[in-house]
């Protein structure tokens, strides 16, 4: 948990260091928000190709290195002076972030019973969403109130805590033998399905909250000094919403995924029709951000039945088409708002999700109808 917070702090700090970095280094804010995007499109390159070439290696020696990665890099980062040495800086923490999530996932369920691993989804899943909430808003008035380089330093302290505590704690050994290195129940149909739905979610997702400052003041009004409110209402829901459904995700972990596509559609498509008024936009906004992060949440624990394969594998694929679909979403929002305003990148983004439903509904019908595999049942 406390890596977990870790590498999604150090993923999404820079957001609230944009302008500190900006002058700092004097390179334009879009230089430093390539930080960030670039960041994102090398967890969704990497992940996969970096779980198959370390499929053989005991994950008690991966998660430490991947750890000590995130320690040299943040540091490394601290010290730059110019911006080529924080941009590979950061990139080595995505390289180590894309196969975090990957290894991480299946080691941490894999010390617990299978009845309440959705359980241990969950509480890795409210420490990354507690990035956003704490780690990210604290580390931003930190560097405000010193220098930017301050809140990217101290998370070595964290990191290195937890490469202690996993070298020290954790078992070494294969990983073909770890107790949830396989799915539960292997289904390459309903792998296949989860994928391409979860990637359509996020596209959908950040198709708009890209824009969700922009919407927040043009369309509903809101003073552009409130907005950080309503930000962090819609960080707390996100933990909220986590932490519920983790809650429930061992007694219902296939209505899962569609429960909360389908609140963040909702969520999405009625802050399109009803944003204007700013009491329904806060209470859609906060059903949205309700959903966002159970929706990966659950689809993670999704591989971890259905993997045809190794479950880090599958993991891995998950965490690449989400933050594929992250870019594509950004890309998306970026097309739509100069041909139908910010309002058009929430209906664009509450339709693709709609799509996401059908597409993880769809198939659970042919699972019932067909069964599991590729042949009908007799």
């Amino acid at each position: 948990m406390l890596a977990a917070f870790t590498f999604n702090t150090a993923e999404n700090l820079p957001i609230g260091l944009l302008e500190l970095i900006s002058r700092s280094l004097r390179v334009p804010v879009a230089a430093v928000g390539l930080l960030v995007t670039g960041y994102g499109v090398m967890v969704a390159v990497a992940s996969l190709p970096l779980a198959h070439a370390t499929r053989t290696v005991p994950r008690r020696h991966v998660l430490t290195g991947l750890l000590a990665a995130l320690v040299v890099s943040s540091l490394v980062a601290a010290l730059a002076t110019s911006y080529w040495p924080l941009l590979v800086a950061r990139l080595l923490t995505a390289l180590a972030q894309a196969l975090f999530w990957a290894v991480m996932g299946p080691v941490a369920v894999g010390l617990f019973a299978p009845e309440v691993r959705g359980r241990v989804v969950g509480a890795l899943s409210v420490a990354g969403s507690l990035a956003l909430v704490l780690g990210v808003p604290l580390g931003t008035w930190l560097g405000q109130h010193s220098d930017w380089r301050v809140p990217v330093a101290l998370l070595a302290g964290p990191g290195l805590c937890s490469l202690v505590t996993i070298a020290a704690g954790l078992p070494t050994s294969p990983p073909e033998a770890e107790p949830a290195a396989y799915g539960t129940s292997p289904d390459p149909r309903r792998f296949g399905t989860v994928l391409a739905a979860g990637a359509l979610s996020a596209t959908g997702a950040f198709a708009g909250y890209t824009y969700v400052v922009t919407f927040l003041v043009d369309v509903s009004g809101f003073a552009p000094n409130t907005v950080s409110v309503w930000l962090v209402v819609f960080g707390v829901a996100c933990l909220a919403g986590v932490g519920i459904t983790g809650a429930l995700l061992d007694r219902f972990p296939h209505a899962a995924p569609a429960t909360a596509m389908a609140a963040q559609a909702m969520g999405m498509l009625g802050l399109f029709a009803a944003g204007t008024h700013q009491a329904a936009a806060v209470v859609f906004l906060v059903l949205m951000g309700g959903a966002l992060g159970p929706v990966f949440m659950t689809t993670q624990n999704a591989m971890l039945h259905c993997a045809p394969g190794r479950t880090d594998i599958a993991l891995a694929a998950n965490s690449g088409s989400y933050n594929a679909g992250i870019a594509a979403g950004a890309a998306l929002g970026g097309l739509v708002l100069p041909l139908a305003g910010v309002r058009g990148t929430f209906l664009a983004g509450g339709l693709l999700t709609v799509l996401a439903c059908a597409v993880l509904l769809g198939g659970r019908w042919r699972l019932r109808r067909w069964g599991p595999g590729c042949g009908r049942r007799g």
